[in-house]
């Protein structure tokens, strides 16, 4: 009989004291906190002079998704690439510092747990898929001006794709409508923020980010299908 206090001679030395982050999550947190830590050193002067000072602005307005833009082509019926691009671009814009470390938060923390789970290119597809799908619900639900920019609609894309993992038990037991706390959590907090300090628009295209976060991870997840159809058969 071993000894209680002897080391078991099966372990891994060589393993990780935490498992490595997706690649696709660190390539997006370094974009992400690359740009930022460029705006935010010409905002101080660092970097560009007296006129780095403008480069958030100058950013937000040539990256960032601009409704009437996205309305002049669905009037016009016809597609601007450039215009186009900015589904993919805003975002990577954040207005301060500390909108940017919320969004690596979440993606940090989200993107590892969907990417153990699914794959490296599902963290991906989510993201991307949820930042267009928002902005596209953000253009078509308002008539604004409001620049639409920062990477919180993907991040909840993230927040949904988490939610699908729970709910189908893609990582062990479902774990039924308990699932949707977190959304709801966040969901109640922007509420509180909003009623106190007044609501902005994007709370539109962060909950289709949360939706869409949720379908794609039904599409990219290998056992998605398998796993609905296993919750609608002991229902």
């Amino acid at each position: 009989m071993r000894p209680p206090f002897e080391l078991p001679t099966d372990q891994d030395h060589n393993a990780p004291p935490v498992n490595p982050l997706p690649p696709a999550v660190v390539v997006l947190a370094l974009a992400i906190f690359g740009i930022e830590l460029v705006l935010t050193a010409a905002n101080a002067g660092i970097l560009g002079g007296p006129a780095g000072t403008g480069w958030r602005l100058a950013a937000m307005e040539r990256f960032g998704f601009y409704e009437p833009m996205f309305d002049w082509m669905i009037q016009n019926g016809t597609i601007r690439w450039e215009f186009m691009a900015r589904f993919v671009t805003y975002p990577f814009i954040h207005g301060t510092f500390t909108h940017a470390l919320f969004v690596l938060v979440f993606l940090l923390a989200l993107g590892k747990l969907v990417g153990e789970v699914l794959s490296n290119w599902a963290v991906l597809v989510v993201f991307f898929g949820a930042s267009v799908l928002g902005a596209l619900v953000y253009g078509l639900v308002w008539d604004t001006r409001v620049v639409l920019f920062g990477g919180f609609p993907g991040a909840y894309g993230m927040v949904g794709a988490y939610t699908f993992i729970l709910w189908a038990g893609l990582a062990g037991r479902a774990t039924g409508l308990q699932a949707f706390t977190l959304i709801a959590f966040l969901l109640g907090i922007q509420l509180v923020f909003g009623l106190l300090f007044g609501g902005g628009l994007n709370w539109v295209a962060e909950i289709a980010g949360f939706a869409s976060g949720f379908g794609l991870a039904f599409l990219v997840s290998p056992g998605g299908w398998a796993a609905i159809v296993g919750k609608i058969r002991r229902r």
